[in-house]
């Protein structure tokens, strides 16, 4: 496993579900193209999953 995930959101949130868009907004990603890293665990992957159709995902 990684230690760090880098996560950017590539797709608006605008039509997305409301907890769709506390997903995003708690991975700490706010505009189009923006990237964060975060540490690669459990709760990180599970937030993931949940939104895999709005961000993209590299292992670091």
């Amino acid at each position: 496993m990684a230690e760090k995930l880098k996560i950017t959101l590539v797709k608006s949130t605008i039509g997305a579900i409301p907890k769709h868009k506390k997903t995003v907004a708690a991975l700490g990603l706010r505009k189009l193209n923006h990237s964060v890293e975060q540490p690669d665990n459990a709760a990180t992957r599970g937030m993931v999953a949940q939104v895999r159709h709005l961000i993209k995902v590299e292992e670091i």
